[in-house]
């Protein structure tokens, strides 16, 4: 299961504890933010909408966290689910977006997620979504940062080894947004990557930037079949 043709899941690289608290919902923390967005699911914004009462119970959801990023018709452009939550929030709620990587933005994409836990990723690379894909893949493979090293470089070549005494992953992202134990806090794909940037000694771009995005797509799309674990814990 979380294991398809060479894919390996983060959750394969952790420990037999990680794992276990990841799946048992009374110890996995990021249920916390979870329970955060079901609060939130049903709070009326001053126009008097929620997010209940356009989409329903939370359940309807289910399926949508597994298919984003995705091009957006209207803004002409692949975004991520957060974006899609700030743009239903400021169309439908005519309230100010979330700021990226804050508690209630993680914490409604946690609560999505959650819907689709189980499901395979199926994100679309094709049509529309191909330009985004071509820069993201681009972005994978180039090297960076004063180390000049690439994702590839550590996620496919190096795979298994360790650094420092870390055991690399193959870096996917089918359990985001994530509890990290590094950070004991949730957070999202673009702050993984930021910290991966930093890591090599590179420049982050903006969180919810189009580079992230079209990264996130790619990453998503090595990532097909895989469950979605929303929310995962990782280290």
């Amino acid at each position: 299961m979380y294991s398809i043709e060479g894919r390996r899941s983060g959750y394969t690289y952790l420990s037999a504890d990680t794992r276990a608290q990841q799946d048992d919902e009374f110890s996995n923390l990021g249920m916390l933010w979870v329970e955060q967005g079901q609060r939130l699911w049903s709070v009326a914004e001053s126009n008097g909408k929620s997010c209940v009462g356009c989409h329903g119970p939370v359940q309807a959801m289910r399926g949508v966290a597994a298919r984003y990023p995705a091009y957006d018709a209207v803004r002409q452009r692949v975004i991520n689910l957060e974006q899609r939550i700030n743009a239903c929030r400021v169309k439908h709620q005519q309230a100010t977006p979330f700021a990226y990587e804050s508690q209630e933005l993680l914490a409604i994409a946690a609560l999505i997620g959650r819907q689709s836990r189980g499901l395979p990723v199926t994100v679309k690379i094709d049509g529309l979504a191909a330009q985004s894909y071509e820069r993201g893949r681009t972005a994978y493979y180039q090297q960076r940062g004063q180390l000049g090293l690439s994702c590839a470089q550590c996620h496919q070549q190096h795979a298994g080894s360790r650094l420092r005494g870390e055991l690399i992953s193959q870096g996917q992202i089918n359990g985001h947004p994530v509890y990290r134990q590094l950070w004991q806090t949730m957070g999202s794909t673009h702050r993984m990557f930021a910290w991966c940037n930093e890591a090599v000694r590179a420049e982050p771009y903006v969180y919810g930037s189009q580079e992230y995005v079209d990264l996130e797509l790619f990453v998503k799309w090595l990532g097909r079949g895989l469950p979605v674990e929303t929310p995962a814990i990782r280290r």
